[in-house]
């Protein structure tokens, strides 16, 4: 092999794990914005269900 051969044989292993890296990533930010938006979606029905348990109750003591 030639050293020009070696040079692309090392950029193209070195490319091959920058792709590599990139798409791991890729799939952790996926996965990290999924379970995001679940405990969001959870935050949002657990306060509304405390809405709803707190609303009587303020108006049986007089209202606010």
């Amino acid at each position: 092999m030639t050293q020009g051969q070696y040079v692309a044989a090392a950029y193209g292993v070195v490319f091959v794990f920058v792709l590599v890296y990139v798409a791991i990533i890729a799939a952790k930010l996926t996965r990290l914005q999924r379970e995001t938006a679940e405990l969001l979606e959870f935050a949002r029905v657990r306060a509304a269900a405390e809405r709803r348990d707190v609303a009587p109750a303020i108006e049986a003591h007089g209202g606010a």
